[in-house]
Formats: C-alpha cells, sequence, structure tokens
C-alpha cells in the first residue's frame, strides 16, 4: 500500500534542492528543507498520541510551518481542518466539538482563551504563530528529519472544510485523497502548469483555493511558489517579475488596477492570471487585458468539489462566464426536483465527478439533501449554459428573489447597476414586503470621487427592465460586507435592510 497524496504532492520531491518556498523575509525553503520540517512535525503528532483518522484543527496564519503541518497530516494519516482565522471562540467551540477534534493548534495569543475549552471538549493544544514560533515548532525541532509514511488509501478522508454557514451551522465537507488528487491533476493539465512556473502565492490557506487548488497544483508539478503571508499590494508589485502566474480573487486585481506602477512591462514574465472564489466584473476584465495585454482566466469552484469549471487557458476567455465544465465533471442546469432544464434556462448547478466529497460530517439528513444517490451535487448556485457550453453563474439559490410569484435574479439587475455612471459594484437582495412577499433592493458602492445619481440611475432602470425586477429602492454604501474570500455576503445586507417595508 502507499500514500497516495503524500506521495503525489510530497514524497516524490524527496532529495529535491530545486527551490520550493520564497519567503517575503528573502529566505528560500527547498523542497528537501519542507520535507523535512514535514517530517518533524508528523513526529510530534505521531508522539502526542494521534493515530490514522484522527483529526487536527488548525487556527493558525500563512506560514511555512503551518502548510507543513497540512503535509505532516497527510504523511501521518491525520485529517486535516484548517479554519478561518477570524472565527470567534464560539465558533472554534463548535467546530472542534463537531469535529471531534484531539488536537487544536493556534497562534500563542489565544492559547488562554482556547486552552480550558479544548481541554473540556478532549483535544489538547499546541501552539503555533505567524513567525514559526510556538510550542509545536519547539517540539518539532528536536524530532528526526525522517517519517514513515503512514499506508491510507485514496478514498480515505484527508481534511474537512467547514462551509461557511450562513443558513444554519457550518457543515464540515469530508473531502478525501482521490478528492484533492484528482482535482489538483487536472488543473495542472487544463492550465498547463509545469516545474519551471512559480506562483506568487497571497491567498490565505485555510480555505480550499489557497490550500488545494494553489498549493496543490504547484505541489504536483514540483513548481515554486512566492509565498506571501497575506496581499500586501507592495509586495505583489516587488515579486510580480519573477512570478509566472497568480492566482487570486478579484478584490486583487482591482487592486492591482488602481495603481499606477502595475504596467505591461511589469506582467513580461507572467503566462496567467486567474480569478475565483467571487464573480469578477466585466469592467475589470477589460481594463485589465487594456493595461497588460492579459486576459484573467476565470473558473468556478466550491468548498464541497474545489473546481468544476474554467475558462479555456486555450481557447476564448469568456468574461462574465465562468467557462466550461472540467473534464472528468458532468455538469447540469436542473429545476427544484432534479430535472435538467433546456438549453439557456435558468436553473440549480448539479455536478458528478471524482472531485465530489464525501458527504457532510455528522449530518446524514443534510448529505442526503444536497447529494443525490447517483453522485451528483446540488451545489445551489443558479446559473445557466449556453450553446458552446459556458456557464454563466446568476447567483445563489438561496439569493433568489420571488415577488408577487416572479422569479427575480439579482446578478440580471447588478449587471445594469454596475454599467450606471459613478457605480463601483452593486448588489441587490430581497426583502419581506407586506405585498409582494419580497421586493428587491440595490445597495451601491461610489467609484471614488463620485456621487451617484440615484434618481437617474431608477430611471435607467425602467427603460431596461420589467416593474417587476426594478429595485424599489436604491441605497448609497461605502463597501458591501465580504468574507475573507471576496464574496459579498448578502445574508448580512438582507439583515440590515429586513424590516425596510415592514416596520
Amino acid at each position: 500500500m502507499a500514500n497516495p497524496l503524500f506521495d503525489a504532492l510530497f514524497g516524490i520531491h524527496a532529495g529535491k534542492t530545486t527551490p520550493f518556498l520564497h519567503l517575503a523575509s528573502g529566505e528560500t525553503l527547498s523542497h528537501q528543507d519542507f520535507l523535512a520540517l514535514t517530517a518533524r512535525i508528523a513526529n510530534t503528532l505521531s508522539q502526542k498520541g494521534l493515530h490514522p483518522g484522527d483529526r487536527v484543527a488548525a487556527q493558525i496564519e500563512k506560514s511555512p510551518e503551518t502548510l507543513a503541518l497540512y503535509a505532516a497530516c497527510a504523511q501521518a494519516g491525520l485529517i486535516f481542518l484548517p479554519l478561518n482565522t477570524a472565527y470567534t471562540a464560539d465558533e472554534l467551540s463548535y467546530f472542534i466539538e463537531n469535529s471531534g477534534a484531539l488536537l487544536v493548534v493556534c497562534d500563542a495569543r489565544n492559547e488562554a482563551t482556547l486552552a480550558p475549552m479544548a481541554q473540556a471538549l478532549g483535544a489538547g493544544i499546541m501552539t503555533l504563530n505567524a513567525d514559526g514560533s510556538g510550542s509545536l515548532t519547539e517540539h518539532a525541532d528536536k524530532m528526526p528529519d525522517s517519517f514513515d509514511t503512514v499506508d491510507r488509501d485514496g478514498e480515505d478522508l484527508a481534511a474537512f472544510l467547514y462551509t461557511s454557514g450562513t443558513t444554519g451551522r457550518s457543515k464540515g465537507a469530508m473531502l478525501t485523497q482521490n478528492n484533492l488528487l484528482s482535482n489538483a491533476r487536472t488543473l495542472v493539465k487544463e492550465w498547463q502548469f509545469t516545474a519551471d512556473d512559480t506562483l506568487l502565492h497571497a491567498l490565505p490557506i485555510f480555505h480550499t483555493h489557497g490550500l488545494f487548488v494553489a498549493t496543490n497544483v504547484m505541489l504536483l508539478v514540483g513548481g515554486a511558489m512566492v509565498f506571501l503571508p497575506r496581499f500586501d499590494l507592495d509586495a505583489i508589485l516587488d515579486h510580480m517579475p519573477r512570478a509566472t502566474s497568480m492566482m487570486g480573487v478579484p478584490t486583487f486585481y482591482t487592486r492591482l488596477l488602481g495603481d499606477a506602477r502595475f504596467t505591461k512591462d511589469l506582467t513580461a514574465n507572467m503566462r496567467l492570471f486567474i480569478s475565483g472564489s467571487a464573480p469578477l466584473l466585466a469592467d475589470t476584465h477589460i481594463q485589465f487585458e487594456e493595461r497588460t495585454g492579459h486576459r484573467i482566466l476565470e473558473r468556478y469552484g466550491m468548498t464541497e468539489t474545489n473546481m468544476n469549471t474554467s475558462n479555456p487557458y486555450e481557447g476564448e476567455r469568456r468574461a462574465g462566464t465562468v467557462g466550461l465544465p472540467l473534464p472528468g465533471v458532468e455538469l447540469k442546469i436542473c429545476d427544484d426536483q432534479g430535472a435538467e432544464l433546456p438549453q439557456g434556462e435558468i436553473g440549480i448547478i448539479e455536478v458528478r465527478g471524482e472531485n465530489v466529497f464525501k458527504g457532510y460530517w455528522q449530518m446524514p439528513e443534510k448529505t442526503a439533501a444536497e447529494l443525490r444517490e447517483d453522485g451528483f451535487f446540488i451545489t445551489g448556485d443558479l446559473a445557466s449554459m449556453d450553446e458552446d457550453g459556458y456557464v454563466t453563474i446568476v447567483g445563489r439559490n438561496k439569493d433568489l428573489i420571488i415577488s408577487g410569484g416572479f422569479n427575480i435574479y439579482p446578478k440580471e439587475i447588478e449587471l445594469i447597476l454596475d454599467e450606471q455612471d459613478g457605480v463601483l459594484e452593486s448588489a441587490v437582495i430581497g426583502v419581506p414586503h407586506p405585498d409582494f412577499g419580497e421586493s428587491p433592493v440595490g445597495i451601491l458602492v461610489a467609484q471614488p470621487g463620485t456621487t451617484p445619481d440615484l434618481e437617474g440611475i431608477a430611471a435607467a432602470l425602467s427603460e431596461k427592465l420589467a416593474r417587476f425586477k426594478q429595485p424599489k429602492k436604491l441605497f448609497l454604501v461605502k463597501e458591501l460586507p465580504r468574507n475573507t474570500m471576496g464574496k459579498v455576503q448578502k445574508n448580512q445586507l438582507r439583515e440590515t435592510y429586513k424590516d425596510l417595508f415592514t416596520s
């Protein structure tokens, strides 16, 4: 037997002195350096009494040691549970209890708060700070540089990722070794990554985008990463000339475009810019191509599936779409009952493939409700597919507005709002209405230095949209609430404006 995930991503680089992580400090870790660090941490986890299948919860800042903890869990057959660094103690209590984690790794500054909670839940606790210090590395420094990799099967669980929990308790998506490996292999081929690539990595690694997409792809090919703690505009601009590729969220690209130092010459060595985790405005696509000559490649994935679709590396990258279903991913647009809809109609995306998760941890009812017996996962994302197979996402099923019995798709209205003078971006939500059940409301962010004419915008909408689709009110705000991956938190907006028509 072997350990497919560890062998393919990490073990294959044993003895290699090639660069793996270029750090902001100027230090570079080779693949072998990283494997030695991984082995020391794996030995530590084993010495702490953890056994294959046990869960390790980690709420820690991004660092080489954090990445090595993920690798060590794979090598020791443990299930890695990365947690958003913004989660509160109450939220962490739920994740630790629900997952049954036997070890919690946290920043030292949070240890006093989390230690009693971890103890009450039967979990040990160790610390790991952003600079690599902490009790975990103190123990690891005394351990051997080698570790006998634990045998695992491709269907064994490798990680839990908890969903955002905007509708009820967060759900722990169970991801297998095959889920992670199959998707990484597909992306390597589709995006043409090789060992010659250097990825500019400024994403968090508690999320699938930064960890299971960006990092796994680079590990699979043996390339290098400029491994930055977070998105810092100056650092990105400084390091871009040495990179060949970047994966980011839309905010990365809008911030780059807002800086005059970001030029075509600066991107001369780059071959690929990828965006995901939130929709990219068509205007950003256009500005980016005009500035650099590069056309951003947009794709679509989720916690439960990793990547499902992608615009092509070679071929037409269509702004406003998330491209075509990836090889090995079956995708269909369905009604509420799972019946496939005619081409061009809006419905719910369902996907099936080796990338699709095993189910939700300790939630058989939720699993049965969202994962069909034939293997299709009901994503909850509303979309249409055109005659060429390109997928256009119009929103989440829970964001659908039903007003007076009519379905309203927020994206249709947002696209028009975003085109209006002085509007940087928008979000359309449905709020309770005594007559219509729900009514659409538009939330706008102004372009810097402008004040949009809300009455003029309302008049423009009246010419482009049926009356029932027109927002009953428009509001101007400084910024839209977003999560750490840049997604607009419409649940927060709905809460803010819920009494607009009923109070």
